[in-house]
């Protein structure tokens, strides 16, 4: 969806279509899953989260003063509301990277298998051991693919902290995978 098709639903809804408010949903509802998937493992718990997180745009839509791209608002909205559930709960199983690689190809032997979940699992652990805020940073530049410059406005936080904090995020994680192997 373009920026201007955008403008054009957020204006129906403050004039009072609701149907713009679904259209929003439907466009941007699967992506958001997704977003909130990479931090939270189990589907009924990212189904509850996007439900939330749609109740908050839905009361914040009206005041939504189009500062930047209707997506970045929403994203920004479930990432934070993600972090602060999560945090609220104690709950630090962010995400498998096992529902994000494919466990095994038909040509792996099951010794190769064996050795990829083991891998997978040590960066799993190595992932949570991190400081929030280098957590937020990792998956959203190497699992999304965000560019720093718009991870920049979901966190308003420099591009160089942000930057720095990768750096020692994948630091990190190297050094505890090495340490275990």
């Amino acid at each position: 969806m373009t920026e201007q098709n955008d403008a054009e639903l957020i204006s129906q809804f403050k004039n009072g279509n609701e149907q713009a408010f679904n259209i929003i949903v439907q466009t941007y509802q699967k992506r958001l899953y997704w977003v909130i998937r990479r931090f939270v493992k189990d589907h009924d718990e990212v189904d509850d989260l996007l439900q939330e997180v749609f109740i908050k745009v839905y009361k914040g839509l009206k005041n939504f003063k189009s500062d930047s791209a209707l997506f970045t608002w929403m994203y920004r909205i479930a990432v934070n509301h993600t972090f602060n559930e999560l945090k609220r709960k104690k709950i630090r199983q962010f995400f498998s990277i096992d529902e994000m690689i494919d466990i095994s190809n038909n040509e792996d032997t099951p010794l190769e298998v064996m050795e990829k979940d083991e891998r997978r699992t040590m960066i799993e652990k190595a992932i949570e051991q991190l400081p929030n805020k280098q957590k937020k940073v990792f998956i959203l530049r190497y699992y999304e693919d965000m560019p720093f410059k718009e991870i920049s406005k979901l966190l308003t936080t420099s591009e160089g902290g942000l930057k720095a904090n990768y750096f020692q995020a994948l630091k990190k994680i190297g050094g505890i995978i090495k340490n275990e192997m």
